[in-house]
């Protein structure tokens, strides 16, 4: 007798070949068709992981680096909302995801069956529902597969869900996958170099011909550019003229090129909202960085006529150099102590190339942008669509294993390392959580910058002298966590930094020594953390 709950996850799994060569499954009981008949396929690798949550980001971390689509499967009823945060920032960020999920027969939904919620549409901000009741109904999952980034299948499987036996290996094999969804091309925007020009470069962003030789202010996840601009210099560019040494000099930028989607310092965001400066904006996705509506330009490729001119050049070059001294000297003040900023300085200084780098939203992101970041040769990733902490350990260690995937005939291990906060590193502790049979990252590096709460809101205006009475319980919120029992319970390698000096050291031994996952804590403070940004400021010109 045909088990038909069987024949349609075999289907599933066929037509996932020719899209995803890797697929993150959970266990459970309704989505056991799907996870057998993919276990049976030796054109996908499987990966298992206990939580459904870290399993999609672990998903989206694989999907950051390879450029393709990758599936999680997990069963029905609320495993299924726990990939919601992992779809949105795939969405935000334009990475590749899929969901699959099992669900009950539509003839329980409303009945109180056990593990049943209306699943089609969950994730109707972000992916349409393909429905899935029969093998008839497989090949539609393929236009949405080249189509868009984000796809939600729900697989409706009746009992029996299972055969006596294991299904017998796959004999049909996909050896080259299906197209990917295509780039949007929003037309072609033309420039006139001779104004005093800046390209802002955000996550998403490539390099655009025409515009290499504009001084460019690039976020960690752009492309390197060849004139980088300092974000802390952003404050000089909205400034009509500055006097120096009994000259006056005219700063203000005439035009920004927006390239990707920047997100970060507030000086960029305010010389993108200027309206005073014109506004061009490059988007290779439907999504476009525009806070200007029909005041800007919309485009993904440009015409160029002249050059940026010598006195432009030399005055962003100027400015950069000031900017980037003035976080090096302000690091220098033994005042402030061992903070996050200090971290970062750290790692940016121990990168080396062909390393990947992953960075986890809040303080990291931005103290990497003030220490130099992008740095060419390094492949750098974030989460900076919705830019939230969510999945930042299983994040990391889909980048460790594609990047190590994508380089496996390397003698060692590419090295990834990322850099994240304590309160993101506590929110996805079970990302560290690898069963002993899966692929293990062989060289991941996670630095911890511990200041035992969210630095973050020292900076901003939660951090004012006013609101310190508070601070603590609402923003600050110490946690006291030991870090080193916690990275011994899932069986990785600790070590611990309490000053720059030994987080130096102990980075400079990892890069030739380390194997697996290492977990380096460095203990931080973060009352500093405002005289720091102020003292940067300063010394800034601000």
């Amino acid at each position: 007798m045909t088990n038909i709950s069987m024949e349609t996850a075999h289907a599933v799994a066929a037509q996932l070949s020719r899209h995803c060569r890797e697929v993150v499954i959970c266990p459970g009981s309704r989505n056991s068709p799907l996870s057998v008949a993919l276990l049976a396929r030796r054109d996908i690798r499987v990966h298992t992981r206990l939580d459904e949550r870290t399993a999609a980001f672990l998903a989206l971390g694989l999907a950051r680096v390879s450029g393709r689509h990758v599936a999680v499967v997990m069963t029905s009823g609320t495993a299924v909302a726990n990939a919601l945060p992992a779809m949105i920032e795939a969405a935000h960020s334009h990475v590749p995801l899929a969901v699959i999920s099992a669900d009950r027969p539509r003839r329980l939904q409303g009945t109180g069956a056990s593990q049943t919620i209306e699943q089609q549409g969950l994730f109707h901000t972000v992916a349409q529902t393909v429905q899935v009741d029969t093998p008839a109904d497989v090949p539609a999952m393929a236009e949405r597969f080249t189509h868009d980034l984000q796809v939600h299948i729900n697989v409706s499987l009746d009992n029996p869900l299972l055969e006596e036996q294991l299904p017998a290996p796959a004999t049909d094999s996909t050896a080259r996958l299906a197209p990917a969804p295509r780039r949007v091309n929003h037309g072609e925007v033309s420039v006139d170099l001779t104004r005093n020009t800046l390209v802002i470069a955000g996550d998403e962003a490539w390099p655009v011909e025409g515009l290499e030789d504009v001084p460019t202010i690039a976020e960690p996840t752009a492309p390197a550019p060849y004139h980088p601009v300092h974000p802390a210099a952003a404050h000089f560019f909205r400034k009509d003229q500055v006097s120096a040494n009994d000259y006056v000099v005219n700063t203000r930028v005439e035009q920004v090129i927006i390239v990707g989607h920047p997100t970060l310092h507030r000086g960029v965001l305010a010389l993108i909202n200027d309206p005073d400066v014109d506004l061009i904006t490059l988007s290779r996705t439907k999504d476009v960085t525009n806070p200007r509506g029909d005041q800007a330009r919309v485009g993904t490729t440009v015409t160029t006529t002249g050059q940026p001119t010598r006195d432009w050049m030399k005055l962003t070059e100027a400015a950069a150099r000031m900017a980037s001294d003035a976080v090096r000297e302000a690091l220098e003040n033994e005042d402030h102590g061992f903070t996050g900023l200090h971290v970062a300085a750290a790692v940016a200084d121990t990168l080396g190339v062909g390393d990947a780098c992953f960075i986890g939203a809040s303080n990291p992101i931005r103290d990497m942008a003030l220490v130099g970041l992008p740095f060419d040769g390094v492949d750098t990733y974030s989460p900076r669509g919705a830019a939230g902490i969510d999945g930042t350990v299983a994040q990391a260690v889909g980048v460790a294993l594609a990047t190590q995937t994508r380089e496996a005939d390397a003698l060692r291990a590419p090295r990834t390392i990322a850099l994240v906060g304590d309160v993101s590193f506590l929110h996805d502790a079970t990302g560290l959580l690898i069963g002993p049979g899966e692929a293990h990252p062989e060289n991941l590096t996670i630095v911890v910058a511990n200041d035992d709460g969210c630095g973050i809101f020292e900076l901003l205006e939660t951090g004012a002298e006013g609101l310190r009475a508070n601070f603590d319980k609402a923003f600050g919120t110490p946690h006291g966590a030991d870090l080193e029992q916690l990275v011994g319970a899932f069986g990785h390698d600790y070590r611990r930094a309490d000053s720059l000096p030994e987080l130096l050291e102990t980075l400079g031994e990892l890069a030739e020594t380390a194997a697996g996952i290492t977990v380096v804590e460095a203990r931080t403070t973060r009352a500093t953390r405002r005289a720091l940004a102020a003292d940067i400021a300063s010394k800034a010109g601000r």
